[in-house]
Order: C-alpha cells, then structure tokens, then sequence
C-alpha cells in the first residue's frame, strides 16, 4: 500500500511539473504578433506520442496526419511528439520549404532515444555524427563502386535462395528480405559474407528498429530498453570485428579499400584525427541498419503487390526474363541490365509510394520563421511525413490505385515523391536501395510465382512497414 502511494505521489508531482513547464514554454519564444499552428499538444512529456506511434502500428500510419490535417490547417499544425513540441509540414510545399532550408532554418534533428541508443563515443549529437558520416560515404556510393555492387550482389541473391528457399514450398517473405538485405550490408561495408556469421549478426537488429522511434522511457521490457541492449550487443560483436581488421590491416593481409570499414579505419579527419574503434562500431551499426531495414520492407511490399496484381507480374517477369535469357551460364548480373529494368523500378516506386520504407524525419527550427502565416518557435522539432504527399489526390490522381505509370517520362511532379528524403539530406543511399531491390526481384521473379497464404494480412508500421505476419507465401516453380 505503501507503495502504492508512493508511486502515485511521483506521478503528480511529475505531471505538475511537465505542466508547468508546458504553459512556460507555450508562453514564451514566440513573437506575440504572429500565432503558433493550431493544433493540440496532448498530455505534458507524452504529447501525443502514443496515438502518433498506435496508428501506426495498427496499419494505418497516415490517420494521424490526415486527421489532423483536416481539423486544423492542410500545410502546417502543431502537436507533441516524443517529448517535444512539434510542428508537421505537409503537402509538397511543406517537403519543399524543409528540404529547400536544410542548415539556413532548419538543421537534422533525431529523437533522444537516437543518441541514447547509438551513442557516440566523441560525445557529439546524432546530428554531428551523421554531418561526418556523409562525409565518409560518397567514395563507396559513387557509380563505379555501385557498379561494382551489381556483381556482389547478385552472387548474394544467388547464395541466399539456394540456401533458405530451394526445395520449399511455402516461406515467410518479411524474415528473408531482412536476410538478404542484411547479408548484402554486411559484405559491402565489412566483406562478411558467411551465413553464419551475417546470421549471429543480425539477431539484435529485429529488436533496434522499433526502439529507435519508442518514448525513450529505459524500464525493463520497453522497446527503448530492448533496443539499447540490442546495440550493446551488436556494438561488442563490431568491436571484435574492428580489432581483427586492424591486425589484418597491419598485416596487408585485408586492403585498405575493399571496403567501408577498412576505409574507416584509415581515414582521418581535417584535424588528422582518426576514429577510435567505439566510434567506428557505432557507424558501422547506423549503417547496417539504413542499408538493410527499409530495403526490406520495401522488397517484402513488392512480393505483396506482385502476388495481389498478376498482369503486373507478368509485365515484370516478361522484362526480367529477357534480361535472364541474355546471359550465359554463370554469367553475373551487371550495370547495363540494371538499366533495363525500367518497368521494374516503376512497380518498386510505386509499391514505395502505397507503402514508403520512410515514414518521414525531423527536422529542428535554427530560429524562429514565419511559416503559412504561422510562428514557428526556434528549437521546435519539425516533422515532414511521406503520407501527406503519397496518398494525396491533389499529388496523385486516384491514390490508391496502382499504377506504375506515374513514374514513366518525367515522373511525379517535384517534393512530391519523397520515400528517400529530399534536399541536402536525401538517402544518400538511394542508389544502393535501388540496386538491391532490382537484382531480387530479378531472382525471385525467374524462379517462382507465388500467392499469399493470408489474403488479408494486417500491416503495421514500427516504424517500417511489416506485415504482421511476415507475409508467409507458397511458391510454384517458375515454368516460362
């Protein structure tokens, strides 16, 4: 009973304070000539995190926005989302005011769950780190190292369907996109390609994921706490991993090129500092989590729509096949067949616009501006959303329809197709993302056709798109 009181004695007097700091902060940082969006900010600390997270996670993540949308203001509104007072931009003006801004207004900004659960041993912001990290990155993503990729990864695609889908009739397609996708990162950035190490590496990540956009509350058994001992998992296998790079390294038994580690390990920065191996392992882990979490899903929603659209399929394998049958034996994928899969790239944009990877990114107000006739606070946290362009008709005639039509010629009209980003900050990976999807829909579509064993399957976002089920298919070998 004791206890009890406690408990509840705590509980009051944290929400007097979180509401006394929200009526200070709603009074306070804004000119008084020029009024804040409408909109609600929910319960003190929480805001409305939890409706921002659940609808998501019951499918239908763009309800939050819509909603919202509609009651106060099409372009801009104000909520609070993970502690802070936010406000969401919509449409293609608002995409195009945040990308068009990027380090004039507005600055990149994660959640405090980011910094807590990829910290960096530098003691510098999220936002910091990722400034260097772009920095490190173009050498490996420019258009001969892709091309290079092509090859790579189709030796993967060819190893991972004899290994987890030769001789079986029915398999769980989000689990081996996340397989394959897993397995193509950790070759690129750390050249492991045996399957039970990829294997023992990946395990952690199914967990990190859904904590990196959690309420960064760090009590046992909430996803903020899981993703946590996740990266302390992962971070001590990298670790392993580093030291016995440098000693190959030293030992010119490991090229100081081959790949993305060793690139930094003996690079340095303007200071002629190099990277400490803690610092490594935790880019090393953001990058093994953006080279495989949103590919996946974005395969995974492919083989959905592929199995729910036969006279799409056939268009897709007609083109797939002809690039099969123009290879010898053996022969690997290369850069020009890529390019010839025009028609496949639309089907992936399009399943990309119906179920985007990204679900959006934050953004942080450098001053305060006028925006929509609305103050806007400095250090407000600004959010931009793929919903509020993807599913709207203004942006795209019947919506909900698929049509990878929209992508031909010129394509969607500007800061309207945005499952990469925009700006400044677009995916610098989007190259990558787009190589691998290409070369399994190559390998999956040659192979099988398929239908879904649950016809009507829900979809959760958390925070990537996922069936619930993991999309279980049976597979029929290909006969054409």
């Amino acid at each position: 009973m004791e206890l009890f009181l406690l408990c509840g004695l705590t509980l009051f007097v944290l929400f007097v304070t979180f509401s006394l700091l929200a009526i200070f902060s709603s009074t306070n940082g804004c000119c008084s000539s020029t009024s804040l969006p409408l909109g609600r900010t929910g319960l003190p600390f929480i805001g409305e995190s939890l409706e921002f997270l659940s609808t998501g996670r019951k499918g239908h993540p763009q309800k939050f926005i819509y909603d919202r949308m509609a009651k106060y203001h099409s372009r801009v509104f104000k909520t609070s989302i993970l502690g802070n007072p936010t406000a969401v931009f919509c449409g293609a003006a608002g995409n195009k005011f945040l990308f068009s801004n990027e380090n004039k207004l507005v600055t990149a900004w994660w959640p405090e769950s980011v910094n807590k659960i990829f910290p960096s041993s530098m003691q510098t912001s999220s936002t910091e780190e990722a400034k260097k990290m772009r920095k490190l990155l173009p050498n490996f993503l420019k258009p001969e190292a892709l091309h290079r990729y092509v090859g790579i990864m189709d030796s993967i695609a060819q190893r991972h369907f004899k290994t987890y889908w030769e001789g079986q009739s029915e398999v769980s397609m989000f689990p081996l996109a996340k397989n394959y996708t897993f397995w193509v990162a950790s070759k690129v950035f750390l050249s492991i390609e045996e399957p039970e190490q990829v294997a023992r590496l990946a395990r952690p990540f199914n967990v990190l994921a859904s904590g990196v956009m959690s309420i960064p509350i760090d009590l046992p058994g909430t996803p903020f706490n899981r993703a946590i001992k996740a990266s302390n998992i992962v971070r001590q296998e990298l670790e392993a991993i580093i030291k016995r790079r440098k000693i190959d390294l030293a030992e010119q038994k490991a090229s100081p090129t081959q790949d993305i580690l060793s690139h930094m390990l003996l690079t340095c920065d303007e200071n002629g500092m190099y990277m400490n191996e803690m610092d490594v392992a935790d880019k090393i882990l953001g990058l093994l989590i953006g080279g495989h979490d949103t590919a996946s899903a974005a395969i995974t929603f492919v083989v959905k729509y592929l199995a729910e659209l036969p006279e799409i399929y056939h268009k897709v394998l007609k083109e797939q096949m002809e690039i099969a049958e123009s290879k010898a034996p053996g022969e690997l994928l290369n850069w020009e067949d890529i390019q010839k899969m025009k028609y496949s790239w639309n089907v992936a944009c399009e399943v990309m616009r119906l179920a985007p990877p990204l679900q959006g990114a934050f953004r942080e107000a450098l001053n305060e501006f006028i925006y929509s006739s609305f103050a806007i606070p400095k250090g407000w946290k600004l959010y931009w959303s793929t919903h509020s362009t993807h599913r709207n008709p203004e942006c795209f005639p019947e919506p909900e329809k698929f049509d990878p039509s929209r992508f031909e010629g010129n394509g969607p009209a500007p800061y309207t197709y945005v499952p990469f980003g925009g700006g400044p900050r677009m995916c610098p990976g989007k190259e990558y993302a787009r190589l691998e999807i290409l070369v399994f829909m190559h390998h999956i579509i040659k192979r099988y056709k398929w239908e879904k064993l649950l016809p009507h399957e829900n979809i959760i976002v958390d925070p990537i798109p996922m069936p619930a089920k993991g999309l279980p298919i049976r597979l029929f070998p290909q006969t054409t």
